[in-house]
Formats: structure tokens, C-alpha cells, sequence
């Protein structure tokens, strides 16, 4: 199995991190962003959209877009399951997966994108009225998020889920960008991320 991606990126991780629960390797074929190399033709045709990251299995059979690779990745690979069997928790599962994707990230890569790729990128100075728009929608997030994990352990209920696997990647850089303190505002949200990002998958990902 082979992922074409870069350690670093947000999407690549969701795949690694999916990988390392379930138990498996595969060989991560770095994708150079700053050199473009995902644009270049050898990488467009495993991923036509021109970003990270794609996925190769044994027998060659492709597929890109990280959630639908992680979704993938646990039909198919040994291990405890990521997806719950019960109707309700799967819903919930997909219910977070989506408020992450529509709410939670477009916020906190704002806040991101200002206080730590932009500085990295030569972009020039952080836009302070860009972060305060990326905070309050945070906070609106974390705000409905928390009464739920105030009750439950884990996104889709007691156990965790590739709901988990999609959050923790935004909510780690989020954090490294001075989120920590509206974190530390929701402590159901707060108690959730010290539990997830000490396991020991994650752990490997991020090089914890």
C-alpha cells in the first residue's frame, strides 16, 4: 500500500493515523508541495484534482479524497472497527464528520492559515480581523460540540470513530496557532482532545 501525501498536511494525516489504529503500514511517497510536485502530471493522474493525498493499495487499486479513504481503509483492513455498527452512533460518526468539514475547519484555517502557514509561506503579515473571524466561528463550534462530549467520551458515542480521525489532524494545528485557550474554555472539548491525541497512533503520526 502506498500514500502519496507529505507528513505534514492535515489530510495525509487522517490516512496515517487510520492506518497506524487499524494496525497496518504503508509506504508514505512524499509529495514536495513547495516544489509543486502536485501538480505535476505523475501526481494528477493518481489524484486529477492536484492535491494530497492519493492512495495506492497492494493490487493497485487507487482512490483519492481522504474521507473516502479513511471510509476505505476501515471496510477493508483488520482491526477494530472505526465505523460503529449501532444506527445512532454511526449517524452521529457522520454528523461530526460533516460539522468538522462545513464548520469546525473552514474556521480554524483561518486561524491557522494566519498565525502559522502564511509566515511560512512568505505571505507577509498576519491579518488579525481574518483570526477573530476564524475564532468566533471556532467558539460557535466548540460551544455545540461540547455539551456532547460533557456526556460521552467520543464523538459518535463510547467508542472512537473516524469522526476522531477527521478532527484531530485541524484541531492540532489549531492548537499549535494559539487555540488553546478557547479550547481550554469548553472543558468537555478540552478533556476529549487530551484523550484522543495521547494515543498512541496519533502519537506516530505526529512524531509525539
Amino acid at each position: 500500500m502506498k500514500v502519496y501525501g507529505h507528513p505534514m498536511s492535515t489530510a495525509t494525516r487522517m490516512v496515517l493515523t487510520t492506518l497506524a489504529e487499524k494496525g497496518q503500514e504503508a509506504e508514505l511517497v512524499v509529495i514536495d508541495l513547495a516544489k509543486g510536485e502536485h501538480k505535476q502530471p505523475a501526481h494528477v493522474e493518481r489524484q486529477p484534482f492536484g492535491v494530497i493525498p492519493a492512495f495506492e493499495d497492494d493490487d493497485g487499486f487507487r482512490v483519492y479524497e481522504s474521507r473516502a479513504i479513511i471510509r476505505y481503509l476501515d471496510r477493508k483492513l483488520p482491526g477494530a472497527a472505526l465505523t460503529p455498527s449501532d444506527a445512532r452512533a454511526f449517524a452521529a460518526m457522520e454528523q461530526f464528520i460533516s460539522v468538522e468539514h462545513s464548520y469546525f475547519t473552514p474556521a480554524a484555517m483561518k486561524v491557522i492559515w494566519e498565525r502559522l502557514f502564511k509566515p511560512f509561506f512568505g505571505g507577509g503579515a498576519a491579518d488579525d480581523a481574518r483570526i477573530d473571524e476564524g475564532m468566533k466561528g471556532v467558539e460557535r463550534v466548540l460551544g455545540i460540540v461540547d455539551p456532547v462530549l460533557s456526556k460521552q467520551p467520543y464523538l459518535a458515542g463510547e467508542s472512537f470513530s473516524l469522526a476522531e480521525v477527521c478532527w484531530m489532524p485541524f484541531m492540532e494545528f489549531f492548537v499549535a496557532a494559539g487555540g488553546g485557550t478557547l479550547l481550554g474554555q469548553h472543558k468537555g472539548v478540552a478533556s476529549w482532545w487530551e484523550r484522543v491525541s495521547a494515543r498512541p497512533s496519533w502519537k506516530k503520526v505526529t512524531g509525539a
